[in-house]
């Protein structure tokens, strides 16, 4: 083995070693309340595994405003593997981070020659704190995957350039198509080749064989790529009318267009500064509306425009910079907010492509400036041998807020500006995390800080209710319950949960409306069922109180209290051998079921006296 095969290889080798080290503890996170619910642990479509009818299902859907089915097959085929346990999940968007880090070393490598710049610039890449989203997070398996189509893009359109070939230039479509089936912010990478076309491919020179000179071989290298413009217009417009049907889109009402275009000129210059210096990372990020100084505008403003003009005059002799800036300028495009979607100003997730930009002008930039420097390869290693480790430190660091729900949206709470109303979903959250660990106290501030903020939305008024409700406060649980159906009329949860708190009070009339009202809306909600059969026996209307027990059985064959309950009401109505089947089918799922013993031994008594 020679040297120039061992480098590489002990490059892979370090990069692997040292992704898995800084990301390894994130194995052992909880799933987050924040998307992964939906995404996984409430998903019963994906709960199916990967089956015929769920690969249907994935390409068919628009969930979450968007269309990506390879992601959510990536999702089904965990729950084949792992189920529920969040550890294999979190182990699959380890190991296709570390793959993209290896891949991004490979494909750097294979079209610039320099490992060592590569290395810096992969290094970075595996071990900055504003990837950790990307990587810690489950929901956002989408931005990890589609990296990774990405990347195999890059490398078949390197193989085609070596060699072309009408096999290299499928794979590489077929690559891009599966990347934007797994997100479509990949729209911007037939620009990015382009990009690369220019430097380090050097395709845009003078071909001394055809005569064309670079604004010709540019509009070639454009035709080349007109199947992936083809794939990026759809794309584009299937997302935007998906998302816009689906309500993420927001409208000018929320968000003025000048709203936006000051978020984004301060967003860019964000995410640099994060880059720069990454700390107070947060899940989320709240839409500051018009509230951005228009000073602060402008200076971000001037900055971006002065770089770009830069980078322009001096792109013959640093093209790299040229490349590096316009990677992360047009690959933010899609989600820089000026077609809004959601209601977050930025987000780290969304800086896992365009950072490459930086890291790669880091990673050359640094050298040149040096270059006269005597000492320059000393500086270059003594900066190294500060800035990774301490990227290292804080991406640890940054891991660990992720443990669980509650440790990532009170970390949010401490590192954000939360006075804005899209802050909203961050107090509920954590609200709903907090009562789940029975610290419903704790949780209701939370949730009157949610009202607080944004005060039409119903879900907090829903969430404190139900955590009045564990705290027995009925009467107040009501009140909130009804204020969350004022705002959210078909709010089915918010409908049985009110129903629930009037039966606690014995005031059933008024209860049973709204469990049908919440059957009517889910039909197959067993719960609404089951406590509307409760609340029509205690009406003594036990013909109408068997049909919702029969059908929470229906719903739920091993539900041990609808069993239990609808021996009871067979046992009234003088049905005694229907009455302990029942009892029986009860304890043979809960064997512990005291209540369902008595019951049985009472109706074996009354049946052994009518004998």
């Amino acid at each position: 083995m020679n040297g120039n095969q061992f480098t590489p290889r002990m490059i892979c080798i370090l990069l692997l070693t040292g992704t898995f080290l800084i990301y390894w503890q994130g194995i052992h996170n909880e799933f987050i309340n924040f998307d992964d619910n939906e995404y996984v642990t409430e998903n019963r479509q994906l709960q199916s595994g990967l089956t015929l009818e769920s690969i249907s299902w994935a390409f068919t859907t628009s969930n979450f405003a968007n269309w990506h089915p390879i992601t959510w097959m990536s999702h089904m085929l965990d729950f084949q593997l792992y189920g529920l346990n969040p550890a294999g999940h979190h182990f699959t968007s380890l190991l296709i981070h570390a793959t993209n880090v290896l891949l991004l070393f490979i494909v750097l490598n294979r079209i610039t020659r320099d490992p060592w710049k590569c290395a810096v610039v992969s290094a970075l890449f595996a071990f900055h704190p504003l990837n950790v989203e990307s990587v810690a997070w489950i929901a956002e398996r989408k931005n990890v995957l589609s990296t990774l189509f990405w990347l195999l893009t890059i490398w078949a359109y390197v193989l085609f350039v070596e060699h072309r070939g009408l096999y290299r230039y499928l794979l590489m479509v077929l690559f891009f198509m599966l990347g934007l089936m797994s997100k479509p912010m990949l729209i911007t990478l037939p620009f990015v080749l382009l990009l690369l076309d220019f430097w380090p491919l050097k395709r845009w020179n003078f071909d001394p064989q055809t005569g064309k000179n670079k604004y010709e071989k540019l509009a070639a290298l454009v035709f080349e790529k007109i199947p992936l413009f083809i794939l990026t217009t759809i794309a584009s417009f299937a997302t935007y009318f998906i998302q816009r049907g689906d309500g993420a889109v927001k409208s000018l009402e929320l968000f003025s267009l000048q709203a936006r275009f000051n978020n984004a000129m301060v967003s860019y210059m964000e995410y640099l500064g994060k880059t720069l210096w990454p700390t107070k990372l947060s899940i989320y990020y709240p839409h500051p509306g018009n509230a951005i100084p228009l000073w602060q505008v402008a200076i971000c403003t001037i900055i971006l425009l002065a770089m770009t003009v830069f980078v322009v005059r001096i792109i013959r002799r640093a093209p790299y910079l040229f490349v590096g800036w316009f990677w992360y300028l047009g690959t933010l495009v899609p989600v820089i907010g000026i077609v809004q979607v959601g209601e977050q100003a930025m987000a780290d997730r969304y800086a896992y492509i365009p950072l490459l930009g930086i890291f790669i002008i880091f990673a050359w930039g640094l050298p040149d400036l040096l270059s006269r420097w005597r000492h320059k390869e000393k500086a270059l290693l003594g900066l190294g041998g500060i800035v990774l480790p301490a990227l290292m430190i804080l991406t640890w660091v940054q891991v660990a807020h992720w443990k669980n729900s509650i440790t990532i949206l009170k970390h949010a709470i401490k590192v954000t500006d939360s006075k804005y109303p899209g802050f909203v979903m961050v107090h509920n959250n954590l609200g709903v995390a907090l009562s789940n660990k029975g610290k419903d106290k704790e949780a209701i501030s939370h949730f009157k800080q949610a009202i607080q903020l944004k005060p039409e939305f119903g879900e907090a008024y829903y969430s404190l209710g139900v955590s009045l409700s564990n705290l027995a406060w009925f009467e107040e649980s009501i009140d909130y319950y009804r204020q969350a159906i004022r705002l959210k009329p078909n709010y089915a949860d918010a409908h049985y949960n009110l129903g629930a708190s009037l039966s606690e009070l014995k005031i059933f009339d008024e209860a049973i409306p709204h469990f049908k009202k919440s059957i009517r809306l889910k039909p197959k909600m067993a719960d609404a069922h089951y406590s509307l059969g409760l609340a029509l026996s205690k009406q003594n209307k036990f013909k109408e109180a068997i049909l919702h027990y029969q059908r929470v059985i229906t719903l739920n064959p091993k539900h041990a209290k609808a069993h239990n309950s609808l021996g009871g009401t067979l046992g009234q109505i003088g049905k005694m051998n229907e009455a302990i089947f029942h009892f029986k089918m009860a304890l043979k799922f809960q064997p512990d079921f005291a209540v369902a013993k008595n019951n049985l031994a009472m109706a074996r008594s009354i049946l052994d006296k009518g004998k």
